[in-house]
């Protein structure tokens, strides 16, 4: 998908650079939505966000 979208972004806007990181393997199957739906559902998700990550997910779940 990012490189479907630098491609488009170079085809739109040559002058703008466009960069994306690609995580570890073991991670790349994880994304954001699901983090946020288990986290919010109480699960655990310290193996897959830092602490600092884990505890913000924590106090939002709670305010909800």
């Amino acid at each position: 998908y990012e490189a479907q979208m630098a491609a488009m972004h170079r085809k739109l806007q040559p002058s703008v650079e466009t960069v994306f990181l690609l995580p570890q393997a073991e991670l790349q199957c994880i994304s954001s939505t699901l983090v946020r739906e288990i986290a919010t559902l109480g699960g655990d998700v310290s193996q897959m966000v830092s602490p600092v990550v884990g505890e913000h997910l924590r106090v939002a779940t709670l305010a909800i």
